[in-house]
Order: structure tokens, then C-alpha cells, then sequence
């Protein structure tokens, strides 16, 4: 969470966790205002959580819930009153800020100069001109749609817009600057920092440390790129445009769409509100990544459950990572006997690719693992320490010391309804070039992509360039000239010091980047830990991000359809 200040007593930010909540009062803050309507967003905590744990942390907690767009002249009058009537810090938040920002700008209305209002929005990263003419006086009834618009015409128009400033966002705008540095491309991303997902696994086996794997996004922001300090709203592909919640529509040539999968913490009722304490814990989370290697450690005996709910989710083997690199430790602790292992897993198998089943079975028998299949997690009691779940017999329930949960995964709502989306909710691309189904000028990749391939920082990797190519060849009028083979890795962290690194691509194809003298990928192997220890941390901050495409470079598309 990065505040931005607007007064002396008001900050605002994007949306914030409940772990925030604590620092806050720590910083002297007194109320918390939450100005999104519940159910907004996959993995949003609700008014009710986080009242709860704002109150627990000594906090006032306000719920203004505004739809993008649709700021009423009574929200800003709550708004208002609220902030007025408190006598310490304020904090308020969004999906981005956004509509936080506007409140308080509207509140200020006649109050101060709409030229300082502006200027005081636009240095907290939020451009609001387009309620410029509503600064004078605020009437009666809703900000308008068409007002907050500029009646419908857009403020920005670019060349490309990429929506997603994670790693399929920002690789695929580097690779595109490294073929042609005269495009004029933009990034829409509300999020102030940028994370290394897949080091989050060595976080939780004490091997990373959280630090490492966050850095800021102005950082890794291509040099030329105009990012768009915003969140999407929706969009409008007939008339390429793309609508941002602080009302602007922002014009394009050629759009990309990687906005990442939505963590659902909600699917699972209890979850959310015991996540961080209790023993439940999660590396799907930067800030319970910790939590999980201190549950490890202190963990003597007792039950440990692991979980993974159905596909699709992020990195399909980071649930079970979780699980080996806390039984090695045990191991090695001498006390994993007197654990009782077991992994939860809703899908019928290990793992997707049969080839990777054996070597991770004889992990599974090793470790003394009791594997369960066809079980998903359904509800969690954290101050009962139990767990809920559905299987071929019916739901049963187990109690746990330690609780390792990988959350369901689903489209951001924004992309899920509108019409670039599959019937999943996915943006409908042609998985060989990436290329929208039906609106050529739009192209999808990342974790957001309707593709079958496994949804990992590898994927994206080899992805960026196959979009950058075609997406040129776009513009210039050709068709599309490479393609994607479905290519993903899954490093495997099996033991500290030894990986089975999973590299396949679609229908479950193997896919090495070594010959096998080197790496066999059916194997656990030490030069694989070195590879996802030390190797691809430094790939991804300084290649991938940076337009480098080391072991990526894109294949003729008419040879990737012959070979999938």
C-alpha cells in the first residue's frame, strides 16, 4: 500500500489488506474508509471483515460504496461529513483510488480553487480534469457517466494500450519498444508495485525473503511508456476504447489484454477472515508468504493440510511446492514423523503431465503424504483449527495445526463481462497467435488469455514476443507471422537443492530448454534449484522485463501449428 496524500488529514490509495489495517493505526490514523460497493472484485474483503479488523486494530470504519461512475451528490455529502467530523488521520481507498480521490475533489468543490484541487489529484497520481466544470458548484443527483467522459470523447489516444501492468503487460511493452522504439505506448496499472510471484514459493520455505520479491512499479516501467496510473472499468472494442474508472476513455490502435487472474478468497467461506493467524496461511500471498516459513518452524507436531482448488490457477505446482519444501525442512528437523502430512487436491491427479507423476510420487511416498484427490477445500473455521471438505464420499471435515491454502482463481470482472471475454470469462484469443477471436487489433496473453497452457511467469515469457511480432504485423497490415506452442515451466521444488523442472507445452508436449545431459526435467536435479534459485529471478528483473528474450525467441507461426 502506497497513501498519496491529498490534505493533511486525508490519504487515499488502491485497495488495501487487512494487514494494512494494523500499520495504519500504527502511523496514528483513526478511520478507514472503504468507498467500494462489496463484491466488486474477486478477493476483496468485505465491509464486514474489514470492519472487524479494523475495529480490532483501534480503527473507526466507514463504508461510502460508489459504482465507477456513478459518484452521487449524497456520497460526496457522507463523504464529506465523515472526514469532517473525525478528528485524527483519514484514510481512504478504492479498487484504484480513483473514485476516493473524486470524492474528496468534489467535496472541495467551492471550497478551494478547482485549479488547486486538480493540481492537488494530479501529484497523488489521479487526473480528475475531466470534473473540472463540476468544481465550481456541486449539484444535486449523480456525476453523470457522459460528465465524467467529457460526454464520451476520449482524453488519450495511443498506438497501443496494454492493460496489465504485471509481467505479461510490462514484458510485452518492452519487447515491443525493442522492435520498434517509435511506437506510442501506454500502460494501464492502479498498482504502485510490482512482484515476483513465483519467488513468493521460497519465501515460505525460508529461502527468499519477502523483500526481494517486490520492487516498485515505476521501476520496471519501460523508459517512454505512459502509464496510466488507473484501473479499468471496461471496454468498448467496437469503438477502441477502453474505459477507465476515473471516467476517461483512453483510444487505441492496437490493444493488449493481461490484466492477471483474481485471487478468490471469498469462494471459501472462513478464509478470509482467519487468513494470516490461526495457522492458515498461504504463498499465494505476499504478505502470508512470511507466515507460512514461520508456521513451518515452529511446527514440532500435529497435521498439516495442504490444499488446491480446480484449474484454472496460477503456477499449478506452487500448492504442492508449499508442501515439499515444509516436509524437507521437517525432515531435516527430525520431527516430520510425528506430523501428519496430508494434500488436499481437487483435480484427479498430481500433476497435468503424466511424465512429472512418477518422480513427484516417490516425493509424495517419501515424505509420508497422505494424497487425497477429488477433495476441495469448501469452508475454513479458523479458531476451531478445522477445515471443511468436499470429495467422491461426501464432505468431511479435519482439524489442523497448519493449514496451507491455495485460493480459487477466476477473470477480473471487468474482463468478464465485456465482450472480449470467453464464456469463462477470458479474454477469447487464437492460442497459437494470440490474437483476438473476433476484434483483430486485440491481442491477450498472461494469466488473463483463454489459452490451455499452464498460467505461469514462464508462459508469459515465452508469450510477449509472439504478441509483440504479430501485433506489429497488425498495424502494418500483414497477418500474424509466429506463433505460441503452449510452452509453461513449473520448477518443482521438491527438497532444498533439488527441482523436477516441468517444462511442457500444449496437449501435455515436453518441452526442454536443455538437452537432457544437462537437465533432465523428469528428474529432481541441483542444477535446476540453482536455475530457479539464482537463474530466473535475475531472467525476469533484467531480460523479461527489460524486452530481452533469452530462450524465447519466437517461432514461424506455420511451424508452431504443424508441431501442436
Amino acid at each position: 500500500m502506497f497513501p498519496k496524500t491529498l490534505s493533511s488529514t486525508l490519504t487515499v490509495s488502491p485497495q488495501i489488506d487487512l494487514g494494512d489495517l494494523p500499520a495504519l493505526a500504527k502511523a496514528g490514523y483513526s478511520l478507514v474508509i472503504s468507498n467500494r460497493p462489496d463484491g466488486e472484485e474477486a478477493g476483496q474483503p468485505d465491509a464486514a471483515t474489514l470492519r472487524q479488523h479494523a475495529e480490532a486494530a483501534g480503527l473507526r470504519f466507514e463504508h461510502i460504496p460508489v459504482k465507477p461512475g456513478e459518484v452521487s451528490a449524497g456520497d460526496v455529502e457522507r463523504f464529506a461529513q465523515v472526514s469532517e467530523n473525525e478528528t485524527g488521520k483519514i484514510h481512504a481507498f478504492c479498487r484504484s483510488g480513483t473514485r476516493s480521490a473524486t470524492l474528496w475533489a468534489l467535496s472541495q468543490a467551492g471550497e478551494q480553487p478547482a485549479d488547486a484541487i486538480l493540481s492537488t489529484t494530479s501529484s497523488a497520481g489521479y487526473n480528475l480534469e475531466t470534473l473540472r466544470p463540476r468544481l465550481g458548484k456541486v449539484q444535486p443527483g449523480p456525476v453523470a457517466d457522459h460528465a465524467l467522459k467529457s460526454d464520451g470523447i476520449a482524453k488519450a489516444r495511443h498506438d497501443v494500450v496494454i492493460v496489465g501492468g504485471g509481467a505479461a503487460g510490462i514484458a510485452t511493452a518492452a519487447s515491443l519498444l525493442a522492435r520498434d522504439s517509435s511506437l506510442d505506448i501506454a500502460i494501464i496499472e492502479p498498482r504502485e508495485e510490482h512482484y515476483y510471484q513465483p519467488g513468493w514459493t521460497m519465501v515460505g520455505g525460508g529461502i527468499f525473503t519477502q523483500a526481494s520479491t517486490r520492487r516498485s512499479e515505476a521501476s520496471v516501467m519501460p523508459s517512454g511508456v505512459h502509464w496510466i496510473k488507473s484501473a479499468v472499468r471496461g471496454f468498448r472494442p467496437d469503438d477502441n476504447l477502453v474505459d477507465l474508472e476515473d471516467g476517461q476513455a483512453i483510444a487505441y490502435r492496437a490493444l493488449v489484454v493481461a490484466p492477471g487472474i483474481m485471487l478468490d478468497w471469498e469462494a471459501i467461506p472462513g478464509l478470509r477472515e482467519t487468513l494470516g493467524r490461526n495457522g492458515v496461511t498461504s504463498n499465494y500471498s505476499y504478505e502470508t508468504a512470511p507466515y507460512t516459513w514461520d508456521l513451518v518452524q515452529r511446527l514440532k507436531g500435529g497435521t498439516a493440510l495442504f490444499t488446491q482448488p480446480p484449474m484454472p490457477i496460477k503456477c499449478a505446482g506452487a500448492p504442492q511446492k508449499a508442501m515439499y519444501l515444509s516436509c524437507d525442512h521437517w525432515k531435516r528437523a527430525g520431527v516430520l514423523s510425528g506430523i501428519n502430512v496430508a494434500f488436499h487436491n481437487a483435480g484427479p491427479a498430481l500433476f497435468g503431465v503424466k511424465d512429472y507423476v512418477p518422480p513427484l510420487m516417490q516425493y509424495i511416498d517419501g515424505y509420508g503424504i497422505d494424497l487425497q484427490l477429488e477433495s476441495k477445500l469448501i469452508a475454513v473455521d479458523g479458531t476451531k483449527h478445522t477445515a471443511y471438505f468436499a470429495g467422491k464420499s461426501g464432505e468431511v471435515s479435519k482439524t489442523f495445526d497448519m493449514l496451507h491454502v491455495c485460493p480459487p482463481q477466476k477473470a477480473p470482472i471487468f474482463l468478464k463481462e465485456s465482450a472480449l471475454a470467453n464464456e469463462a470469462g477470458y479474454v477469447e484469443v487464437d492460442q497459437i497467435t494470440l490474437q483476438h477471436v473476433r476484434y483483430p487489433n486485440v491481442f491477450g496473453l498472461g494469466d488473463a488469455a483463454s489459452t490451455s497452457n499452464a498460467k505461469t511467469a514462464a508462459a508469459a515469457r515465452q508469450q510477449a514476443p509472439v504478441v509483440a511480432v504479430n501485433l506489429i504485423d497488425m498495424l502494418a497490415k500483414r497477418a500474424p507471422s509466429v506463433g505460441y506452442n503452449g510452452y509453461g515451466s513449473c520448477p518443482l521444488t521438491v527438497e532444498r537443492g533439488k527441482i523436477v523442472l516441468a517444462e511442457f507445452g500444449y496437449g501435455g508436449k515436453l518441452l526442454p530448454s536443455f538437452p537432457k545431459w544437462l537437465i533432465d526435467g523428469t528428474k529432481p536435479q541441483r542444477l535446476s534449484w540453482w536455475l530457479k534459485s539464482a537463474a530466473l529471478p535475475y531472467i525476469y528483473w533484467n531480460g523479461m522485463l527489460k524486452g530481452h528474450e533469452w530462450l524465447a525467441s519466437p517461432r514461424p507461426v506455420d511451424d508452431v501449428r504443424t508441431s501442436v
